[in-house]
């Protein structure tokens, strides 16, 4: 029998039980351990958004020869280090005990911090000290995949929705406080304070980076303290897992007679992909294009887009509070579906349309009077005065027509009630077809495919945002959501749950 009521429609963050079940000792520290993954989720999630913001205008400050296309790249090295690592510690944590990889990541991530923070200290090729620091703080991130897992084998199939509803929930917290931190940092300006004896800059760059090593530093503390080997059923029961020690143990399940439905797994993983892909392109373009469409100087970009995803953020909570009772009522995949087409209308809204033309940072220059002067193709101002606007070097800012605000928040929108009902149900979906077996493997598996699409995204959108501009890189974006739905309808009827399609349970 489940723990779960099939009609429960509990708050977000509170445990599906009953009253009975919340006496049982081992109950209880399942879901402290759960508890534990959601906060790894959200301070992962932290540690990522509190420096996005201000990436574009951090790389520009420490080397001036950074152009959009590195900028990709830059993004990029963080979805890298992500892809090459989630398989790894997905494997490492099926034949040991979860705390083992996490508490190895979460340092790989705190480190790789500090070096972003020092980025600026060499004389030369800052750029790519900047590249490498990204490289690894991903590298660390790839315990997404432990965690997922984790809350995978340790909830009841009617508990998992839930569960991954909330642990995306807990990600959506993080990508609203590490924006809002940011923008609360930014307050400290470009040029901050020197702590002359660490040889440290302490500026709205550099402090958000230091501040998600802190958080390292309690997230391993608590993995180490609190977390504990926990596995259940489909029923909710306990089973046999590394490092758990219950006498209580039942019903160890014979996993190797019934099959996972591979065509359904790799389907999973390209729907993911997409999903990843397309708001890859978003989170990375968000910054150049506003900065290039609305005028904002580096410090107005930082904290206007702040203030934009935490808004999103805030929304995404909501949408997940939606998703789980509308799961309960349509099913995972309907509301799957739902999601591809609301991004759709997202990237729709995001074309060029109209004869507003952006400003172009040329003009900019000449109307300031500064005198400058064209070196090794960029432009070089011998002012103060920070140019703002379209960059020259793009020839389609003086026939694309600028996009206006009101696209922009209204796309912001959209994505942010599509993407994180596409991302938690593509969690939800996965891990149900995978069933009761351990999940470590095939979850570094989709996370990578998630990642490698936040590797290949950032750097195509960076090149063809740079070459072609905003009307070519969204209408492509547009086509591969469609892409994506064709994909999922054709493979509907196999996209459920490990149970459902052995006959153990009717849908």
């Amino acid at each position: 029998m489940s723990h779960l009521d099939p009609d429960d429609t509990t708050p977000l963050l509170r445990d599906d039980a009953s009253s009975d079940d919340s006496q049982d000792g081992d109950y209880r520290s399942r879901w402290r351990s759960i508890r534990v993954m959601y906060f790894t989720m959200f301070l992962s999630s932290v540690g990522f958004t509190i420096v996005i913001t201000s990436l574009w205008p951090y790389l520009q400050k420490v080397d001036s020869s950074a152009d959009a296309s590195f900028l990709g790249w830059m993004v990029a090295a963080y979805s890298l280090g992500q892809m090459v690592a989630s398989p790894l510690f997905g494997l490492w944590s099926n034949h040991r005990p979860r705390r083992e990889p996490l508490v190895c990541s979460i340092f790989i991530n705190l480190a790789a911090n500090i070096y972003y923070a020092y980025a600026y200290l060499p004389k030369t090729n800052n750029k790519y000290h900047m590249l490498m620091s990204r490289a690894f703080v991903g590298f660390g991130a790839g315990n997404v995949a432990v965690g997922r897992s984790y809350v995978a084998g340790a909830t009841s199939l009617k508990e998992r929705t839930g569960a991954m509803a909330n642990m995306s929930a807990c990600q959506a917290l993080g990508f609203i406080l590490g924006p809002a931190l940011q923008a609360c940092l930014s307050f400290i300006g470009e040029n901050g304070v020197t702590v002359k004896f660490l040889d440290l800059q302490l500026n709205m760059y550099t402090t958000p980076a230091l501040l998600a090593a802190l958080f390292g530093l309690i997230n391993i503390l608590l993995v180490l303290l609190v977390l504990k080997e926990h596995r259940v059923n489909e029923d909710g029961k306990h089973i046999r897992s590394i490092n758990y020690t219950s006498e209580d143990t039942v019903d160890i399940l014979d996993e190797s007679v019934e099959t996972i439905d591979q065509v359904a797994v790799v389907t999973s993983n390209v729907l993911f992909f997409i999903v990843m892909f397309i708001f890859a392109v978003f989170e990375t373009i968000a910054t150049p294009l506003s900065m290039d469409m609305f005028a904002w100087t580096r410090k107005e970009a930082v904290l206007y887009n702040g203030i934009i995803m935490v808004g999103i953020g805030f929304q995404s909570i909501l949408v997940f509070l939606l998703v789980k009772a509308a799961a309960l009522r349509f099913g995972d995949r309907p509301v799957l579906l739902a999601g591809f087409g609301i991004i759709f209308c997202g990237f729709i809204v995001l074309l060029p349309w109209g004869n507003h033309f952006p400003k172009i940072q040329w003009a900019d220059l000449k109307n300031n009077s500064l005198v400058s002067q064209v070196s090794g193709g960029s432009l070089v101002g011998n002012g103060t005065v920070e140019p703002t606007g379209c960059p020259y070097e793009q020839t389609w800012c003086q026939t694309i027509p600028a996009i206006y605000l009101a696209q922009y928040i209204s796309s912001d929108f959209l994505i942010g009630v599509g993407y994180p009902a596409c991302n938690v149900m593509s969690y939800t979906l996965y891990s149900k077809i995978l069933g009761p077996k351990p999940q470590g493997v095939y979850m570094g598996w989709l996370t990578a495919s998630g990642s490698g699409a936040r590797t290949l995204g950032p750097v195509f959108v960076s090149h063809v945002y740079t070459l072609l501009g905003p009307r070519w890189a969204f209408s492509l974006i547009c086509g591969m959501v469609v892409l994506g739905v064709i994909l999922l309808l054709s493979a509907y009827h196999r996209l459920i749950a490990y149970s459902v399609r052995h006959g153990r349970i009717v849908e």
